[in-house]
């Protein structure tokens, strides 16, 4: 004997799963009115479904940044999807937005399988929830990177739009300070903090592109000439890659790092996202993006 699915039970059932209201009636009418049934099959479809977007490429997306009103703990999340239209999508924002936070109030997270195991809301994992929403928006969403620092110091975190975010720790708290030197790096692109921290082979490979670069002006130059010009070279490559070596955005007369010295602090380490930096996109025009939402619902 069939029940007969009530408006109230789909209305349940849509805020229980953040499902479309003609699946969540189908899957009632399937589970013949048992709710906690019909939750079941829909994650299960929606497992089957993100297993099967898995392998698609997923290089649009946001970043998300989330600092503790103490300024001792901030996080950063990068959250890619297939395109720009999913990656402005409420739920998907709101998804971001969600394991920033969580991963801020959670200490221990340190790899990828720990976060995708951290609770959200009502105690449904972060996996959990990112397969339900493969299977609700129709693309592979995937949690690419993240990172998070809790310090006796301070910290900050600066977010461009949606695409660029980073976060800092700094000796001591300095809120200012913080955001100043969190904008600089996400126009700079800063490689490290110090010089001590550039590998020296790259250096070398640095010193032997210059040398082959002005092969013909170094003809006849004494050694110590030849010397002095890799020397400045150097120098002048250190200061480009090194987020203390470069001239603030602000005021290009002051390096980041004397910016922070005149403040009686310094930067510890920071972390710069880009969505998409180093992943092969594959190009869509927009009339591509919709129709793939729209086979994605029928």
């Amino acid at each position: 004997m069939s029940v007969e699915i009530s408006a109230s039970m789909v209305k349940e059932l849509r805020e229980r799963t953040s499902s479309g209201m003609m699946e969540c009636k189908r899957a009632l009418v399937e589970a013949n009115g048992d709710m906690e049934l019909a939750i079941e099959n829909m994650r299960k479809a929606g497992l089957a479904k993100a297993d099967k977007k898995s392998n698609t490429i997923a290089a649009e997306g946001i970043i998300g940044v989330k600092v503790s009103e103490c300024g001792k703990h901030v996080a950063i999340v990068d959250v890619n999807c297939q395109t720009d239209f999913v990656a402005k999508a409420e739920d998907f924002v709101g998804f971001v937005n969600s394991v920033a936070h969580a991963l801020l109030n959670n200490d221990g997270i340190e790899n990828e399988e720990q976060l995708l195991a951290m609770p959200l809301e009502d105690g449904i994992t972060v996996d959990e929830i990112r397969r339900g929403l493969i299977s609700k928006l129709g693309e592979n969403i995937v949690i690419r990177r993240f990172e998070k620092y809790k310090t006796d110091g301070g910290t900050a975190c600066y977010l461009h739009g949606t695409k660029i975010g980073v976060i800092v720790e700094l000796a001591a708290n300095d809120a200012e300070l913080g955001k100043d030197v969190a904008m600089h790096i996400a126009a700079s692109k800063p490689t490290c903090v110090s010089e001590d921290q550039v590998s020296p082979e790259l250096i070398e490979k640095e010193k032997e592109i210059f040398i082959a670069q002005q092969e013909e002006k170094m003809k006849g130059k004494p050694a110590d000439i030849v010397e002095k010009m890799v020397a400045g070279r150097v120098n002048k490559f250190l200061a480009e890659v090194t987020l203390n070596g470069q001239a603030f955005i602000k005021d290009d007369k002051i390096t980041v790092g004397k910016l922070a010295e005149s403040k009686g602090n310094k930067v510890i380490r920071f972390s710069r996202f880009e969505v998409g930096e180093g992943i092969e996109k594959k190009e869509e025009d927009f009339a591509a993006e919709v129709m793939a939402q729209v086979n994605a619902v029928k």
